[in-house]
């Protein structure tokens, strides 16, 4: 179709409309790839940067994850600003500096990258987020950079135009439940997307997330795409992520997002007064996040999970741009403890502990030996004595630890909350399996930290092998695991 007028289609018409018919402040638009994402965008661009909604001396940009993905959208733009007489006589194109510019109105587009330097000192009245689903935790410099400058404009606009992101704790994720819990009027989205109950190699899931199927989307290539992925199951958590648009991390988590959702139920902290509450405590390095998850297992075979994370307040800015992570909004909001210094106080988490004993019936403190030793230091200047249980990170100790903890969440008896911090870990964790098939949790491999899953793994784990004093039958008889 190059050369040929641009004829929208429906879809994009309601898109469009829903855009800027009511007053938008950010737009968020998702569906497959190879839909017209970069041509959509191109021509949201030319509009603000020519077109009616331009306002003078205005700066525009657009941002990207790589230079390479920022030059597709420049590039684009500027190919339909040459083929356009029209365009042509009123934007000058540098393609060296990647810019568009309107002279007659002073408006000036430049393409962005997170690789760039610095994106600081801007001012843009629009601003066009491409692929920000490829953005890895909650946070990214390049778009916190771009949105909190547009505040010196009266009307800015952001739209975000992307496949989804893999996990919930991704910045994309994280917008999308936003504008779904509906708390801002101004922030709409538009979802394209396959529904994770129906069939995902149909026809009904390739049209429901790819609007331009059978149009200018090759119908055949689809379908080729969802026959390869469905003979190799190596396949097909890319192609439900890419092509079904679906929150599916390519990584295979240890908990599939789904099971987790399913478990978000708010605990009952009188659970933990009337039942025995067995604890995980992961310390990690001291400059990290430690984890300490707290659970107990009602008369109904339910566990209630109270998490606690620590981590060192110097430098937490820092940390958070470093991981991708928010913990300086953890820490306001009380959903991590910021314990003084530029490491993690080890009295601090000593402190938290002893409270929790004194007030709970503890049988067990599951704890991995690295770094128990100074740990324990601070418990002896404090002279308390803890049921401390050693546990192991080993496939020995963890293969049944994380049967027991699957087997509750698949089964729907956890409630934990949806907390952040922890909700973050589960979609880190990864799991990796020896010659036998048993598991671990693996660190190395994880997408991101996942203290908090080993903590919750390690505390399930000493509450299975306590069985029977646990309320109701053993975890490990439930699940036809016997112990030697």
């Amino acid at each position: 179709m190059v050369g040929q007028p641009v004829r929208l289609r429906e879809w994009q018409r309601s898109i469009i409309r829903g855009i800027y018919d009511t007053p938008t402040r950010r737009a968020i638009v998702s569906f497959g790839r190879k839909n017209g994402k970069t041509s959509i965008s191109a021509f949201l661009l030319l509009l603000h940067l020519c077109g009616p909604e331009a306002r003078a001396n205005s700066q525009l940009f657009s941002a990207a994850q790589s230079r390479d993905q920022a030059a597709l959208l420049f590039a684009l733009a500027a190919k339909i600003v040459r083929m356009s007489p029209d365009l042509n006589a009123v934007v000058a194109t540098r393609d060296t500096a990647k810019q568009l510019f309107c002279a007659e109105l002073g408006t000036l587009y430049r393409a962005l990258s997170a690789e760039a330097s610095t994106a600081y000192g801007l001012s843009p009245v629009f601003t066009v987020h491409d692929e920000l689903g490829q953005v890895k935790g909650p946070r990214s410099e390049l778009y916190d950079a771009l949105e909190t400058a547009s505040g010196a404009q009266a009307e800015p606009l952001s739209i975000v135009i992307s496949t989804q992101a893999p996990t919930d704790a991704d910045l994309l994720s994280v917008l999308i439940d936003d504008a779904k819990s509906g708390a801002d009027p101004k922030t709409k989205l538009f979802m394209f997307s396959a529904d994770e109950s129906i069939d995902p190699f149909s026809e009904q899931a390739m049209r429901s997330a790819n609007p331009a199927f059978g149009d200018f989307l090759n119908p055949t290539e689809v379908r080729e795409q969802a026959a390869a992925a469905k003979r190799m199951p190596s396949r097909e958590s890319s192609y439900r992520n890419l092509v079904l648009n679906q929150r599916v991390d390519q990584t295979s988590p240890f908990i599939p997002r789904p099971i987790w959702l399913q478990n978000s139920a708010e605990p009952d902290e009188s659970a933990f007064y009337e039942n025995t509450v067995y604890i995980g405590l992961d310390l990690s390095a001291r400059n990290d996040l430690t984890a300490m998850v707290a659970v107990a297992r009602d008369l109904n075979g339910v566990w209630h999970i109270k998490p606690t994370f620590f981590a060192p307040s110097l430098g937490i800015s820092d940390r958070a741009s470093r991981d991708r992570a928010p913990y300086d909004v953890w820490r306001d909001r009380g959903l991590l403890v910021a314990t003084p210094g530029a490491s993690v106080d080890y009295a601090t988490v000593a402190e938290q502990l002893c409270s929790m004993c004194d007030d709970y019936d503890v049988a067990a403190v599951a704890f991995d030996r690295w770094r128990m030793d100074v740990f324990k230091t601070e418990l002896g200047r404090m002279g308390r004595e803890l049921p401390m249980v050693e546990f192991g990170q080993g496939f020995k100790d963890m293969a049944p630890a994380l049967d027991a903890l699957e087997g509750e969440l698949m089964a729907g008896r956890v409630l934990h909350g949806g907390h952040p911090v922890l909700t973050w870990n589960a979609a880190n964790a990864v799991a990796t399996r020896d010659a036998a098939g048993n598991r671990k949790l693996d660190k190395a491999k994880a997408t991101g930290r996942i203290d908090g899953m080993v903590a919750l793994a390690m505390a399930i784990g000493a509450a299975a092998k306590a069985a029977p004093t646990v309320n109701g039958p053993s975890v490990y008889e439930d699940r036809g695991i016997i112990t030697l």
